[in-house]
């Protein structure tokens, strides 16, 4: 095992291993288009029940987040595991386009109520030193179970679509199982009172939201209001939320530029392989070399990497022109990893971790339903070009403003490592 993950604890790894079962089924979502039209469902109908999936995922995280610091970790993915898995079933056995959208809201909503749940219990077990670490081996999880599910999903297809969403629920439904067993509810953090015991200086840190003061020492517990009076937090996550949107291009824009290239769908799975193939086999060594290095300047130089792959597709018009934009973006993909979420969970005050989980993962949900609207709508609208430019420059400006930050974001984690 690469030295960047050795000495972390064992909750961290029941929740990789878990993560990489709960991946490996992922199989409904990927092939959903294919499903609906073999039930005959087909044009506007098909927007309906992907709309509601999409909507789902920007429900999902801000109740989980919630759920998370009230009812507690553990929980609240099993709430979401098996609610998942029972709404694949109803989606399955759906008889109508309506009750199909129904099911779909059901199934991204359920779902994505659990990742703040588990990036705060990540955030539990570790110190903030590690948290990138354990967020990058997190996320090493998913694009390991997500590269073996590609060509799981399309073997099982073939035979049948049912077995797609048998495997995707018995994936949850075992991961709930793993959750339930291996992991162990930490101790709730309490609600800190207002001043209680700091000095000046820990004072204007609070107007940056870490206590905040009076007015959080009475409103803490109640919704995501510690986030909203966290300046600095509302500064970095619409950053990190373009450069999320930037990186879901290659999922929603990309196609759509092989397509137009005259290019068969093979060349996109094959584009896809290369990027999994890239992801699982540098990041663990990527994130042992920089992992000492300041990692907000590290998120800044791989957001800028990954702007520059992106708009590197509109140059391409054959596959050595594709290949060297997605191992472009590709390694700008490893750099990043774990990055945003350790710093979120760094500034996340102790009582409120869950929320601001929740308030990363809605703000990713938010980039991926932008890139598949707003991203797909200038695409065919405005034109190719104008989509390529646009994620190179706001993308590169993201990347800067985020190092604009950095040292005030060194400030307000510096007084966590002291403490």
């Amino acid at each position: 095992m690469p030295t960047s993950f050795r000495g972390l604890p064992p909750v961290v790894w029941t929740i990789f291993a878990g993560t990489i079962v709960n991946r490996l089924g992922y199989l409904v979502t990927p092939f959903l288009v294919f499903f609906l039209a073999a039930r005959g469902v087909t044009g506007t109908d098909t927007s309906y029940v992907l709309g509601a999936l999409g909507a789902g995922n920007l429900i999902g995280p801000a109740v989980g987040g919630i759920l998370a610091d009230r009812i507690g970790r553990r929980p609240t993915m099993l709430i979401g595991l098996i609610g998942a898995a029972a709404a694949q079933g109803a989606l399955f056995l759906a008889p109508g386009v309506w009750t199909m959208a129904a099911a779909s809201l059901l199934i991204s909503t359920a779902g994505s109520t659990v990742s703040p749940a588990a990036y705060a219990l990540l955030a539990d077990a570790v110190d903030s030193e590690r948290r990138q670490r354990a967020y990058a081996l997190f996320g090493w999880g998913v694009n390991i179970g997500t590269a073996v599910a590609g060509v799981l999903g399309g073997y099982l297809a073939a035979h049948g679509y049912w077995l797609l969403f048998a495997v995707d629920a018995g994936s949850m439904l075992l991961y709930a199982v793993v959750v339930a067993t291996r992991l162990k509810e930490p101790a709730r953090a309490k609600t800190p009172k207002p001043n209680d015991g700091q000095t000046d200086e820990q004072t204007n840190e609070q107007k940056d939201g870490k206590k905040s003061g009076k007015k959080d020492g009475k409103k803490a517990g109640i919704g995501y209001g510690v986030i909203l009076r966290d300046r600095l937090t509302l500064l970095l996550l619409p950053l990190f939320g373009i450069q999320l949107f930037v990186y879901s291009l290659t999922e929603v824009a990309l196609p759509l530029a092989v397509r137009d290239s005259g290019l068969s769908p093979a060349v996109y799975g094959a584009m896809a392989a290369v990027n999994a193939v890239l992801v699982v086999a540098l990041q663990p060594f990527v994130t042992a070399r920089l992992a000492k290095l300041p990692q907000l300047v590290v998120q800044s130089a791989g957001s800028a990497l990954i702007a520059v792959g992106v708009a590197l597709t509109g140059l391409a018009d054959g596959i050595v022109g594709y290949t060297v934009s997605v191992v472009v973006w590709s390694l700008g993909e490893v750099v990043v990893a774990g990055i945003a979420a350790g710093v979120v969970a760094n500034l996340a005050p102790a009582h409120a971790r869950g929320r601001y989980q929740g308030a990363f993962s809605w703000t990713w949900g938010v980039a991926r339903f932008a890139a598949l609207t707003v991203g797909v709508a200038a695409y065919t609208t405005l034109g190719p070009g104008v989509l390529w430019w646009t994620a190179l420059v706001v993308g590169s400006a993201a990347s800067a403003a985020t190092l604009i930050l950095a040292p005030r974001v060194h400030r307000r984690t510096a007084h966590e490592l002291v403490a």
